[in-house]
């Protein structure tokens, strides 16, 4: 049997837009909305404190901009325990690196530090397993929307 790390969650997509409009995509509130989130509300500023919304407020949750490089790189963390965001090393970091590829973009989503929050076997198991399968949904919910914005 092998045992899963449940450290890191990796995902890949090459696009057909360029790294600028690809960054706009993974860091202003009105695409993410498209993609992601049913709302968002960021800067995409280092240390900038936002919301991601699903539903009307059903669920909210607050992220810190980590760093931005436009158009290269945009990082936040998320999933504070207790919203404490203080905290920065419990919690997880999502990093969206983007690199010309031909006419596109391939653009790397990572999550990192499922084991750094503390959690039971479980939750952890529990967690990583959920969070993989949104990205499994959501990444090509990304491309879908970019395909669209990029013929615009």
């Amino acid at each position: 049997m092998t045992r899963m790390e449940y450290g890191t969650i990796e995902r890949e997509i090459h696009v057909d837009a360029s790294p600028e409009v690809a960054f706009e995509v993974v860091s202003r509130p009105e695409h993410i909305a498209q993609w992601w989130t049913d709302d968002a509300v960021l800067e995409a500023t280092p240390g900038a404190v936002g919301e991601l919304i699903w539903g009307d407020r059903a669920q909210v949750v607050r992220i810190v901009v980590e760093k931005t490089e436009p158009p290269r790189l945009f990082s936040f963390r998320w999933c504070h325990p207790d919203g404490d965001l203080e905290d920065s090393a419990a919690s997880l970091l999502v990093s969206f690196e983007l690199t010309p590829s031909g006419t596109g973009t391939t653009i790397r989503l990572t999550e990192t530090g499922f084991r750094e929050m503390g959690w039971e076997a479980a939750k952890l198991e529990e967690q990583y397993r959920d969070h993989s399968t949104g990205w499994d949904t959501f990444v090509p919910r990304l491309g879908d929307y970019l395909a669209l914005v990029s013929t615009r």
